[in-house]
């Protein structure tokens, strides 16, 4: 979560998708390196807006060198009140670039709208309005949710994230209704990310080869994009 309104990140995002008995395996080789932050696991809402043709998410599962998106991401079921984030995600050439702000449902609605600042003026502001302004018109096109345990390295910028139950709705967009969906995944199966700025630490690649875990290409918005189109053929 965001102690501020304002985040702006870049750096390396890996993904690996894990069994149940890799997930155990992986949960224990890592006591004594990183431990679990102090939320344990939370539920994570993001949804997604794209152009009404999808062209945003047609364009990323091309695997371009570059590609972006836009999505409004809650903890736990939200509130008309309560603080979102918006978060503009663009990766070049491996390196992940994020901007994020703290808003309200009803700002960032109305920033989709045409009107209004999602935060206060500056750089942040003027990237996210141009994005929108770009792209003309952006609705609410998917909505993912997962369970994550978000473990941290003392005194370093790694950051390791286990997503379990990672699922969609392409119906009811919106983030104060609940917190069901269609399954992204087989029953058991976890996504693991690894967020550093350089190089994976060797005790860390150690742990990935002994556990067999391999490096993948999976992004939640593009898997359901194609059970989406699956299921309407």
């Amino acid at each position: 979560m965001s102690d501020g309104p304002i985040v702006v990140m870049k750096r390396y995002e890996l993904k690996y998708i894990l069994t149940r008995q890799q997930t155990e395996f992986f949960k224990e080789a890592l006591q004594g390196h990183m431990a679990l932050d102090q939320y344990g696991r939370t539920s994570i809402a993001s949804l997604y807006y794209d152009t009404p043709d999808y062209r945003l998410i047609r364009t990323s599962v091309e695997k371009p060198p570059f590609k972006e998106k836009i999505r409004l991401r809650s903890y736990g079921l939200a509130t008309k009140d309560s603080p979102v984030f918006l978060e503009l995600k663009r990766k070049a050439y491996g390196i992940v670039y994020k901007r994020r702000v703290q808003s309200t449902i009803p700002l960032v609605e109305k920033f989709f709208a045409g009107s209004g600042d999602v935060c206060a003026p500056g750089q942040i502001n003027r990237e996210i309005t141009y994005f929108r302004d770009y792209y003309s018109v952006l609705v609410p096109a998917c909505l993912i949710i997962y369970d994550r345990e978000a473990y941290f390295e003392s005194g370093g910028d790694l950051r390791v994230t286990l997503d379990f139950n990672p699922r969609y709705r392409s119906e009811r967009l919106d983030l104060t209704v609940s917190m069901d969906g269609v399954s992204l995944l087989p029953e058991g199966s976890a996504i693991l990310e690894i967020k550093v700025q350089q190089a994976e630490p060797l005790w860390l690649t150690s742990i990935l080869d002994r556990g067999k875990i391999r490096k993948t290409s999976f992004s939640k918005y593009g898997e359901a994009y194609r059970q989406q189109l699956a299921r309407v053929r």
